[in-house]
């Protein structure tokens, strides 16, 4: 086991910049792992990372053998709690970081039977909470826009809680140009629509489209939807997060396929 104790190493400085930088993460094509749980997902989805990085603390604690007995002991590295600290990106360290690769989405995602695309979705929490709730409801494959956070952030990665590890995430996408070669509905939720998420057959080759925050659905994108729907809210707030209607829509899918008719 190899063992940093020296902020000048090389390889204390890039994985500093690779937790600090979006642009040092897309011309490199690798990101961050921060905790046991999204490293043991990879594990178990996609198979050994590059390089697993340990504080002190947990390198010399016996509970955590059980998952470090898993990797090639020229694959991991220790340093001081201290340095660990600097490269953690939570404010409680879990003393475990791993460098993988970002995978590449497969070129047939454009054929999957529920997918997703994603406009301008600006907060990581908001992100990852959307791709979590998408994992688990089935969707395949996410497309997003060119100015949605950086999916492969740590931040995104904590809060898909091992998502982005089970679906084909295409980044910097033109929305419009991939929903032409969509087959099936393609559904946008708006609060202008006059029918129901509910009332809508979501049985088939389904797309839904989520717009930002704030500005909701481009007009241009809007104009691509095959269906226009909204969420019935019988209370008095006017609109959900954009994480909190994406799952509805998600499981409403969800529901007719276990329950059709």
């Amino acid at each position: 086991m190899k063992s940093i104790s020296s902020r000048e190493n090389s390889l204390f400085k890039s994985i500093r910049k690779l937790e600090e930088s979006s642009k040092d993460r897309r011309a490199s094509g690798k990101t961050l792992l921060d905790g046991e749980h999204l490293i043991e997902v990879y594990l178990s989805v996609l198979g050994m990372p590059e390089l697993v990085v340990l504080s002190e603390t947990v390198a010399g604690d016996h509970n955590k053998r059980h998952l470090l007995d898993k990797f090639d002991p020229a694959s991991l590295v220790t340093m001081p709690d201290a340095m660990f600290r600097e490269l953690s990106p939570v404010k409680t360290p879990t003393g475990m970081i791993a460098l993988i690769s970002i995978p590449a989405a497969k070129p047939e995602t454009q054929q999957a039977e529920f997918s997703l695309l994603l406009e301008d979705i600006q907060d990581p929490g908001n992100l990852g909470a959307i791709l979590r709730s998408a994992a688990a409801a089935g969707v395949q494959a996410v497309f997003l826009s060119k100015k949605c956070a950086d999916a492969w952030s740590p931040k995104v990665l904590r809060a898909g809680m091992g998502a982005h590890f089970y679906l084909q995430l295409t980044e910097n996408s033109d929305l419009v140009k991939v929903a032409d070669k969509l087959h099936g509905s393609i559904v946008a939720t708006s609060l202008d629509a006059n029918k129901s998420l509910f009332d809508l057959d979501l049985t088939g080759q389904v797309t839904f489209v989520i717009g930002n925050e704030g500005a909701g659905l481009s007009a241009q994108l809007e104009d691509v939807a095959t269906d226009k729907v909204m969420i019935p809210m019988p209370g008095k707030i006017e609109s959900l997060n954009a994480a909190a209607a994406a799952s509805i829509c998600f499981f409403e899918r969800v529901r007719q396929r276990q329950h059709p008719g």
